[in-house]
């Protein structure tokens, strides 16, 4: 029931009439007999179904108005509900994400640990080896000195003439003879431990997780093979094999997959290798195909087409310990780097990015640690993944991506 109707029912006290009108100053209701009082004569006044809609207009309005300020309540409740969301979200990967790096850290500290130990063991075995061939050599000559001076101290006991007449040439001997000693090792160790870097592993390692999210499955192309080459079932492993008469060495084999754009990545195991040259090839225009692709060439001349002039970006290992990289110079000489590294590279990652122009190398073996790169390349065709067994016969193999 409205306000209207219910006064509408109420009738005036004092006259018995309709309360048909409002004081606005007074809040009250009364009849139009009380209007002509003195009690109301100069306030404002108003009929009561004037007043009942202003009011449920100012009520419509105060709803309107209250209605939104819930609306904002609400939306606020839910950006907290949201916000409260997303703040157990992050803190829980970032939880993992510390987790995680700390689980790095220690896999790192025991791999160095068991790696700094080996060493350790290595110089202990080769130093107790050397001391042991060193007291086997004195207790050999301590042998012959007491051999000696036992037979010197008999021929004193001899009679003169004989001692005089004696030609077996142990007096002589006993004069000359001088104690060798033995090769010693130092007291001090060889190498003293010193801790990693840790902050330049992880970033290392952090890096290599990138490129790695490029990785691609890459195989062998078994066409324009050279019969040197003996490529597996699978072809992602190739070895080489000897011809006779030796006319050319080894020649490298492509990637069936090609690249123009784009970012590309792969690794190759060469663990059990001597020497050997991987990076990519890009045919260049001022390389003849006979000469990029080696055919002709002598072998002790053979790395001079392993240059990027010559459209390959390669590096490559030769007799066993020396790691090179192949730049071009300014003169018809080939530019030759040699690289350094704390462990060599049993297993290495190549890393293709068209459109930066770069190619790089990472040593798997140690936590992704950067070989080299080669930058500003220019690719005018399409590039080819690379790869030479060179002259030894162990494998080079492709590895599936994320092995």
């Amino acid at each position: 029931m409205s306000p209207e109707d219910g006064w509408k029912e109420d009738l005036c006290r004092k006259h018995g009439k309709k309360l048909l009108l409002l004081c606005r100053e007074d809040r009250e209701v009364f009849c139009l007999l009380c209007e002509k009082t003195q009690e109301h004569r100069d306030h404002h006044l108003c009929l009561i179904r004037d007043a009942a809609k202003e009011c449920q207009e100012m009520l419509q309005a105060a709803l309107r108005r209250l209605q939104k300020e819930q609306q904002k309540a609400e939306e606020l409740e839910a950006d907290i509900r949201e916000q409260r969301t997303s703040c157990k979200y992050q803190m829980q990967t970032e939880r993992q994400r510390i987790r995680s790096e700390f689980n790095q850290l220690r896999c790192i500290l025991d791999c160095e640990e068991q790696r700094e130990l080996q060493k350790l063991e290595e110089e202990e075995r080769k130093t107790l080896d050397n001391l042991a061939a060193a007291e086997a050599e004195l207790v050999q000559q301590t042998w012959l000195l007491k051999d000696l001076i036992s037979d010197l101290e008999c021929r004193r006991e001899w009679p003169t003439q004989e001692l005089l007449q004696d030609t077996s040439g142990t007096m002589k001997w006993g004069e000359i003879w001088t104690l060798r000693k033995p090769k010693l090792v130092s007291k001090k160790l060889r190498r003293v431990f010193r801790a990693p870097d840790l902050g330049a592993m992880l970033q290392a390692q952090r890096e290599l997780t990138h490129v790695q999210c490029y990785w691609e499955d890459i195989t062998l192309d078994p066409f324009n093979l050279n019969l040197n080459l003996v490529l597996s079932e699978d072809q992602r492993q190739v070895i080489s094999v000897p011809i006779w008469p030796v006319k050319c060495y080894n020649y490298g084999v492509l990637g069936s997959q090609c690249f123009s754009s784009g970012k590309h990545y792969w690794e190759v195991d060469v663990s059990k290798k001597t020497a050997w040259v991987l990076g990519v090839y890009c045919r260049a225009r001022s390389c003849t195909a006979e000469l990029a692709l080696g055919r002709g060439a002598e072998h002790q001349n053979a790395h001079a087409i392993y240059r990027p002039q010559c459209g390959y970006w390669v590096i490559g290992l030769k007799n066993a310990f020396k790691y090179k990289a192949f730049e071009d110079a300014s003169t018809c000489d080939l530019n030759v780097l040699t690289l350094s590294g704390a462990v060599p590279p049993l297993r290495v990652g190549v890393f293709l990015d068209c459109e930066a122009g770069t190619v790089s190398f990472f040593n798997v073996t140690n936590y992704g640690s950067l070989i080299y790169r080669f930058s500003k390349c220019s690719f005018s065709q399409n590039v080819y993944p690379y790869f030479n067994p060179w002259n030894c016969p162990a494998p080079m193999t492709l590895c599936p991506p994320s092995s």
